[in-house]
């Protein structure tokens, strides 16, 4: 007796080439690579300069933290970006950049720039800047079919990952050749490619769908969003990896990289692009894995593992005194850094309803500020015990506190049947 019910398939395997099917995402992969490539530019083209002008590590973690003083407001980002579109957002962010850009380009022309503009200007594009990759991630949620989550999200990591290499060593290599003037032609250009690009991005459905919903004021929106998120428990523990990672591994390996570079490893701007580009190729190697879709990974599980064992690179790393083990070092933190944040951000946007998406990544991007906080706190201690005392207790602190959190949210995170850690 044969039966006429339809069978049940498994949906095919997502192909590299699958998102960029969509039109948006067309537009937006170009768009976010150059945006990339201008961020890690500038990162190492001023943070050297603060370095070498002011000669003060304080003023260098200084610099590192005010990039990221928009992750305080990132919430209010997401309610802005729920109700008028992650599109119009884009476009206008990037069109800031361009103008900073242009500005900082003219003052180094004119011989006019100096490490206190530096700090203001950094201040300003720090207020914007945490929310970008909020904004290309909830654009990726809104426009790709929900199977394609984790692989549209590592080929969308590959932009700043592949920026870290090439914006590196372009940053460094550029300054050194040309100068700072046309060090900053070149990033005007690149943000005002990606403006363009950006135009050509869609909102998606579920932007729409979202736009329709009823209007509460932006503080009600805000108190909707903490309680949504404070009720999840796989989205409490997305949040808490988020900013530990931000608070005691981040800071070596970004802000305070310049000062490893000039004070531990004794090299220059040529090898502090090489240490950048380290981190940034392992970061790049982890993107490509979890694009390919040839492994099934469960995402939760895969985040704390992977948080894991970045701290335990990072204990090692600390105490590195040759720049080859140190670029090896570095590699394989970055790996471990792809591992665990591309899975976290896609554990956070499939737990999420996609009323609550913007505001829910907007709250995410407040774990970033975890980073300018253990930068201003590195800063002191450094002086005080040393490089090598404080980076070995930021990572062995780190590697506790991920331990204890998967055993606090180990129903949520770490059992195989648990919905975070469904294959995606």
């Amino acid at each position: 007796m044969s039966s006429s019910a339809p069978q049940a398939t498994t949906p095919p395997a997502m192909h590299w080439r699958d998102p960029f099917r969509v039109r948006s995402f067309r537009f937006q992969w170009p768009a976010d690579l150059a945006t990339s490539w201008a961020f890690e530019m500038e990162t190492i083209v001023l943070g050297w300069f603060i370095l070498v002008e002011s000669g003060s590590v304080m003023m260098l973690v200084v610099f590192g933290s005010l990039q990221y003083l928009g992750s305080l407001v990132s919430p209010m980002f997401g309610v802005v970006g729920d109700r008028l579109g992650y599109r119009r957002m884009l476009y206008l962010s990037r069109a800031l950049y361009a103008a900073l850009a242009a500005t900082f380009m003219l003052l180094a022309w004119l011989q006019a720039l100096t490490p206190m503009i530096v700090l203001f200007m950094a201040a300003l594009a720090g207020l914007v800047r945490p929310s970008d990759m909020m904004m290309r991630n909830a654009l990726i949620a809104q426009t790709l079919p929900p199977r394609h989550l984790l692989g549209t999200l590592g080929i969308s990591r590959i932009t700043s990952d592949s920026a870290r290499i090439a914006g590196a060593l372009a940053g460094a290599g550029v300054v050194a050749w040309l100068g700072m003037t046309w060090a900053y032609a070149l990033i005007t250009a690149l943000y005002t490619l990606s403006f363009v690009l950006s135009r050509g991005v869609s909102d998606g459905p579920a932007q729409t769908a979202v736009k329709d919903a009823p209007r509460l004021s932006p503080v009600r929106d805000l108190q909707l969003a903490f309680g949504y998120v404070w009720t999840r428990p796989v989205l409490m523990a997305a949040m808490a990896l988020a900013f530990l990672v931000n608070l005691l591994a981040f800071p070596f390996s970004l802000g305070l990289l310049p000062y490893v570079a000039k004070n531990i490893y004794l090299t220059d701007q040529t090898g502090l692009g090489w240490l950048g580009a380290s981190f940034a190729f392992g970061g790049l190697v982890g993107s490509v894995v979890l694009s390919s879709h040839r492994f099934a990974f469960r995402a939760a599980q895969t985040m704390v593992l992977a948080g894991a064992v970045w701290f335990t690179v990072d204990v090692l790393f600390a105490f590195s005194t040759h720049l080859g083990v140190g670029m090896a070092l570095l590699c394989l933190a970055g790996l471990a850094q792809s591992l665990s944040m591309t899975p976290l951000a896609a554990v956070m946007l499939r737990a999420t309803e996609p009323a609550y998406r913007g505001r829910v990544m907007g709250m995410r991007m407040l774990a970033i500020w975890g980073l300018p906080l253990g930068l201003l706190l590195s800063g002191p201690l450094i002086d005080r015990w040393g490089y090598a005392a404080t980076a070995g207790m930021y990572s062995a602190l780190g590697l506790l506190l991920t331990g204890a959190m998967a055993v606090y949210w180990r129903a949520h995170i770490w059992d195989r049947k648990a919905p975070a850690n469904a294959p995606l």
